[in-house]
């Protein structure tokens, strides 16, 4: 069954037993908490907070898996949700009470055909981990291998049907009234929101987003993805092979068990950013729950694993290369693109006049930024862009609800286990290694706007400014630099890279004279970036670091 607000409107209107006493009870639990959180939120009693995050825990869990996925994401934040609910809060990820195990097997016994003891040579009597949608054992197949049995909760559609239409109801609603822009374009983040859940739980789609996302990193040494076992699987019944790890819970637990924290989010952050613009396909819902550390690293990455693929989105291209050329005018200040991303992407309407919010942004992103790529957070720019909301229209588009979950999951993730983590940090440098190193069409087009101007003239600049960063903080770089400049031979002797070619000769020829002052540059920077004996100097340090 896929989501259908109309249809399950009628649905639920036709059954007026099913809706008020629902609506009356949703309604009332909100209320309650909302009034708890305004009187006792911000006392320093610490007594008072735990009973109020206890409190939050409660009314989450008891309105069912909807509302508990919305704690879920909140789970992932401590720069935004206080330490002491927090850790409340984490037990939404896998820690829920579980349904009974007769109806787990009865459940298996029905989609399988067969009963678990037949299917598996162990099977135990309760789960390992119970989560909103459904509730995972550790079973044994062979003598020895291990896999991991998702059940689905019973009658998960029928609530995830009621409440779908009941929150939408409300947050229509209530939109008009919300600060902000917050309720812009609401109902149709809260349509995005029941299509995931939907698919969510057809364990046929999350099988087969498995099997996709295993293919996009079948190369990757440092991503995990467990193998679908498809003969034991089915609608509300799915088999992966089990994942022995850690939880990326606690900083502390990951160092006892002799895991590098840094390099184990340096992992799964830029597999992160490979999926939202590489790829064009990601994991819409990484919180710890989802993420395990495992043994072993390679250089400066660990090893990660994912599961639970029921909530994966798409990217079109089209964002894809809008999301990195933004990267890009950022990196270089071009704030007046800035705002023309904004506006391809949706964040701003067609019809805004862009020249009231260059200077906007600039105060924004600029301060944000800062000195360094470093410095760049997102609540910062958050808080500042709640206050310029009030006078500007910058709306959230429903295409974008889940990407921003996916990238603030991330984010909160690597928070809790560094908190001076800062995504950006990370996120440049893979950009600007992916313009310079062009290896398809939509790259080159960015190199090309990044190389030169509107009148042909070479950026020198900004060149040295994507060679900065490629570098910054690095040990080694010429790990970083190598393939690059591999990349760019290459591209320049190509039949791809023509266009390059005659850019700069005709970058060289102004007013029918030669001017070969910024090719001068242009080569000096090359050099002094590129200096073979930094290179092959940069080579050893490497080889020793990674024998060490």
């Amino acid at each position: 069954m896929k989501y259908n607000f109309k249809r399950d409107l009628i649905w639920l209107i036709l059954r007026p037993w099913i809706l008020f006493p629902r609506f009356i009870q949703i309604v009332g639990a909100i209320s309650l908490l909302l009034a708890r959180l305004i009187f006792q939120g911000s006392s320093n009693n610490d007594k008072t907070q735990k009973n109020l995050a206890k409190f939050l825990l409660k009314t989450l869990i008891g309105l069912g898996p909807c509302f508990i996925k919305v704690g879920q994401a909140l789970s992932t934040r401590p720069d935004l949700i206080r330490k002491d609910w927090l850790e409340e809060l984490t037990n939404l990820q896998d820690n829920l009470p579980a349904f009974s195990n007769e109806k787990a097997l009865e459940i298996i016994k029905s989609e399988l055909g067969r009963p678990a003891t037949e299917l598996f040579q162990v099977f135990p009597s309760a789960p390992i981990a119970s989560a909103s949608l459904g509730q995972v054992y550790k079973a044994r197949l062979t003598e020895t291998y291990w896999v991991a049995v998702k059940v689905q909760r019973p009658n998960l559609i029928f609530n995830i049907r009621r409440d779908i239409v009941i929150i939408k109801i409300l947050g229509v609603l209530s939109a008009p009234i919300l600060p902000l822009n917050l309720g812009f374009g609401l109902g149709e983040i809260i349509d995005e929101f029941g299509r995931s859940l939907f698919e969510e739980i057809d364990y046929k789609k999350e099988a087969s987003n498995a099997e996709k996302f295993s293919k996009l990193f079948h190369e990757n040494n440092s991503i995990t993805i467990p193998k679908v076992e498809k003969h034991l699987s089915s609608l509300k019944v799915l088999t992966t092979s089990w994942i022995e790890g850690t939880k990326l819970k606690d900083r502390d637990e990951l160092i006892n068990n002799n895991l590098n924290p840094s390099k184990i989010i340096r992992t799964g952050v830029i597999s992160g950013i490979q999926q939202l613009l590489e790829f064009g396909y990601f994991h819409a819902d990484p919180h710890p729950g989802n993420m395990f550390a495992l043994s072993g690293h390679t250089g400066d990455l660990g090893n990660i694993a994912y599961v639970d693929f029921g909530m994966m989105d798409s990217i079109s291209e089209e964002d894809r290369l809008t999301l990195t050329g933004a990267i890009v005018h950022l990196i270089n200040n071009d704030f007046s693109e800035v705002a023309k991303d904004f506006q391809k992407l949706g964040f701003l309407s067609k019809e805004q006049d862009l020249d009231p919010l260059i200077p906007v942004l600039k105060e924004v992103l600029g301060s944000a930024i800062g000195k360094d790529v470093a410095s760049f957070n997102f609540k910062e720019i958050t808080n500042k862009f709640s206050e310029l909301m009030f006078d500007y229209p910058f709306r959230v588009p429903a295409r974008f609800a889940l990407i921003i979950r996916a990238v603030v999951s991330q984010e909160g993730l690597a928070l809790r286990l560094d908190p001076d983590f800062k995504i950006i940090d990370l996120a440049y440098p893979y950009v600007a290694k992916r313009i310079l190193k062009s290896d398809t069409s939509e790259m080159l087009n960015i190199l090309l706007d990044v190389i030169f101007d509107q009148n042909g003239k070479i950026r020198v600049e900004r060149i040295e400014n994507l060679f900065e960063v490629l570098v910054q903080d690095s040990t080694t770089p010429a790990k970083e630099l190598i393939p690059v400049a591999g990349a760019g031979i290459k591209l320049l002797t190509s039949s791809r890279g023509s266009l390059v070619r005659k850019n700069l000769l005709m970058s060289i020829i102004k007013d029918e004279k030669l001017d070969t002052r910024d090719m001068k540059k242009l080569i000096k920077l090359v050099r002094k970036t590129f200096n073979p004996f930094k290179m092959v100097s940069g080579k050893i340090k490497q080889k020793n670091t990674q024998v060490a």
